[in-house]
């Protein structure tokens, strides 16, 4: 076996060689040593640590004080020049998974700096760092893999996942995003690899909604993978076998939310992401009652989903409460959406939800969802069978409930075709639209269809970013139903009121206040969300009204209520501008 050569003089070196304190030099390959590092960053360790490297912005006096001298060329530049230069850069790659992998390893080199590009440039970057593109980097994630950004729990880790919790060097943490991979976007089970979704949402959360880089933690469950392209994959970074199912998926479940909370405390934000349904449901109703937890692709889809419909009045002129709506997709997307749209029409008019359910329609694979369907249906579709006879597919539903609105959220690209859009048209003045299915291929329909093909009438909104449309000397300007709009504030508002659980109420009134940012300019564009452009702006004002309610409930836990809700939130936002060190 080969040995480490012995320098016959380790303890003497006249030329400044390298002393071998630990004997790392000496042993043999299979000799441990113990990965000794310093607790303090300053010098070349500093210039690794990416939340406190500065790059070329090191003034002359820090150089001198943190032994910077010689390991940085001699030019002193600001955090905006460095910007410039960054964006510049990044703009010259052709494809969009090469720029998230630059802006992956910016995040990984100087943490401010990527903060500051992705809030100053956030329309442009926004696709990048989240969808579309992020599918793609789960998609590819274990050949683009460098370095870890979250934490990995696998079945290997049962009956330890606390210890495993303190790995994470961060104890204060206020929210947690975790998936399992199962249901990555509309692209299906990519295992482990969709750790790419909680750093991304966490990123998000940082930018968007100033909760401090420090205090988030991206965590995968890995329980295994059905895809068989990735188990035959040389690459893949997760376990090798088949899906854990029934109680050993449970108790891994089970363990992992009471190692947070054990650790962690009350009052930590745990978001469910991207599970497949059949847990999804599970979970958020399991853990409601004694953990703050949130689904961001059952209530952040519905929130966000609520406060286009909410604004969209403004250009139907006509209340949600006379409104018909039909769904394609009854999955967690479709029946949280619906769920909330019934739970403000309730308020709105005074009834019960159970009334105000009767004025939406899902159709799922199967058609429309009907009372006589109803033995067969998942048991969070029932409440959304309605008496009708039955009906095969979309057109035919269009035709016979003659809805105002038209969501789309199963996934199914190009579902919205040219005769969809000309029944929906035929039916309404203003059709409102909404292709909500993620990454751009499952969108149900392009913006440019939705507004030819209606001869420029429809309210168009749809998950994934689409360029404006000319059609007959007119543009038009679609916005994107994007999660991104509530998640962040919503989690601020949690964190700062100190809030231990969520309430149905908070995501309305998330919804009220991303509605009410709404500009008449933004409404002239035939626009229903606001530009990106002022998303912090935004977000303090969906903080602030959740933050209300949870104060309005007696669920806020911080007190007492600060008197100007607004200026709280914006003053409790993280800055990524560099700071001086002495």
């Amino acid at each position: 076996m080969e040995k480490n050569v012995k320098n016959s003089d380790m303890k003497s070196s006249v030329n400044g060689g390298v002393v071998d304190v630990y004997g790392e030099d000496s042993a043999t390959i299979e000799h441990s040593i113990t990965p000794w590092s310093l607790s303090v960053s300053s010098g070349y360790s500093l210039l690794r640590d990416p939340r406190y490297n500065k790059g070329l912005a090191f003034s002359e006096k820090e150089r001198d004080t943190h032994y910077l001298r010689g390991l940085l060329p001699p030019a002193v530049v600001d955090q905006n020049l460095q910007e410039k230069r960054l964006i510049n850069n990044i703009r010259q790659y052709q494809f969009p998974l090469q720029k998230y992998m630059a802006l992956t390893e910016l995040q990984e080199r100087n943490e401010r700096l990527f903060y500051k590009l992705l809030i100053d440039h956030v329309e442009e970057l926004l696709p990048i760092v989240y969808t579309p593109t992020v599918g793609e980097a789960c998609q590819k994630y274990g050949s683009i893999f460098r370095r870890p950004q979250g934490l990995f729990i696998s079945l290997k880790e049962k009956g330890k996942i606390l210890d495993v919790l303190k790995n994470w060097p961060e104890r204060n943490i206020q929210v947690i995003v975790v998936t399992d991979g199962e249901r990555i976007l509309g692209l299906g089970d990519l295992g482990c690899q969709g750790m790419g979704i909680p750093v991304g949402k966490l990123a998000l959360y940082t930018a968007l909604g100033g909760v401090r880089p420090s205090a988030c933690l991206p965590v995968t469950i890995d329980v295994g993978t059905n895809n068989e392209k990735l188990l035959n994959d040389e690459f893949y970074i997760g376990l090798k076998q088949k899906r854990a199912t029934g109680q050993e998926y449970r108790d891994l479940l089970h363990e992992f939310m009471s190692a947070v909370k054990q650790n962690y405390g009350e009052n930590v934000l745990i978001q469910f992401e991207d599970f497949a349904n059949h847990n999804a449901f599970e979970l958020l109703a399991k853990y409601r009652d004694s953990h703050l937890v949130f689904n961001d692709d059952i209530q952040g889809t519905a929130a966000v989903v609520l406060a286009g419909l909410v604004s969209a009045q403004k250009l139907t002129n006509s209340p949600l409460a006379e409104h018909t709506f039909l769904f394609l997709g009854a999955g967690e997307a479709g029946t949280g959406i619906a769920e909330l749209i019934a739970l403000y029409i309730s308020k709105q008019m005074n009834a019960s939800v159970e009334e105000s359910r009767k004025k939406i329609w899902l159709v799922d694979s199967k058609g429309l969802i009907v009372n006589s369907r109803k033995e067969s249906l998942q048991a969070f579709k029932k409440p959304w069978a309605h008496e009708h006879e039955p009906v095969n597919d979309l057109l035919g539903a269009i035709k016979a409930i003659k809805p105002n609105v038209l969501i789309g959220s199963a996934g199914i690209g190009r579902s919205f075709t040219k005769e969809v859009i000309e029944a929906m048209s035929s039916i309404n003045e203003r059709p409102l639209i909404m292709a909500l299915s993620n990454p751009t291929t499952q969108s149900e329909c392009t913006a440019e269809e939705a507004y030819t093909w209606s001869k420029g009438r429809a309210i168009f909104a749809s998950g994934s970013p689409f360029d404006p449309v000319e059609y007959e000397g007119s543009v038009f300007v679609s916005t994107q139903a994007n999660n991104a709009y509530i998640f962040p504030g919503f989690g601020l508002g949690l964190v700062i009121s100190g809030a231990v659980r969520v309430h149905d109420d908070m995501l309305l009134a998330a919804a009220e206040a991303l509605a009410g940012q709404v500009s008449k300019e933004n409404y002239e564009k035939g626009m229903i969300y606001p530009s990106f452009s002022s998303i912090r702006k935004i977000s303090a004002h969906i903080a602030a009204n959740v933050a209300t309610k949870a104060y309005e409930l007696g669920l806020a836990g911080r007190l007492p209520r600060p008197k100007e809700i607004v200026k709280c939130a914006e003053s409790s936002m993280y800055s990524p501008t560099y700071r001086i060190y002495r």
